[in-house]
């Protein structure tokens, strides 16, 4: 269980650059604009870490809201694991009390799926992660599909939302977020049984 007054640290995993900003690979971006948008923040450049943080309440107003730590690594999606940690031990956060927001290949495009701990399933933010860290922390994973035909992987994760997902995508991207909040102030069972899917 984790310590009620530790902060949260809710990671986006992305990569840095405009040329990156649209592509499925940086879902985890989305959701953390998203996320700090809500509590009424600008993600700033951190001294600590190489990341963009924004610091805030998720929740019920004033302190009764659980603290939060919003971030993007900028390192690249495979190096996230280094500013990840880096944070954690900065505002002293439980690796219970991190969550990764990220793509996910083996799930169909906008579906959702909470889980503690588990594997990367080839995921080089996770994998990056997990290995600075361990793996018992929360994944909030965004369905992207499979690429089509014989695309590569790469290519595919590389790649804007198509125009028809792109139709969904800011309703998914809001959905995600709502998860997110779940996650953090009602606990994993409450967020997977109202958003997995």
């Amino acid at each position: 269980m984790s310590d009620a007054n530790a902060p949260w640290l809710v990671v986006g995993l992305g990569n840095p650059g405009p040329e990156y900003a649209a592509n499925r690979h940086n879902v985890g971006f989305m959701v953390a604009d998203l996320l700090a948008e809500r509590i009424g923040g600008k993600f700033k450049r951190a001294q600590k870490a190489q990341a963009q943080l924004v610091e805030g309440r998720i929740g019920a107003p004033g302190p009764s809201g659980r603290r939060v730590v919003l971030a993007k690594p900028m390192s690249y999606m495979n190096l996230s694991g280094g500013p990840v940690m880096s944070l954690r031990d900065f505002y002293k956060v439980p690796t219970a009390n991190i969550v990764a927001i990220h793509d996910e290949l083996d799930i169909d495009y906008g579906a959702l799926r909470l889980k503690l701990g588990g594997g990367d399933n080839g995921h080089n933010g996770l994998k990056s992660m997990t290995k600075s860290m361990g793996a018992d922390y929360h994944r909030v994973r965004f369905g992207i599909g499979r690429p089509p035909g014989r695309m590569q992987v790469a290519d595919f994760v590389l790649k804007d939302f198509s125009s028809t997902e792109r139709k969904e995508l800011a309703y998914l991207v809001d959905r995600t977020a709502d998860a997110v909040e779940c996650l953090v102030t009602e606990g994993l069972e409450r967020a997977q049984s109202t958003y997995n899917s």
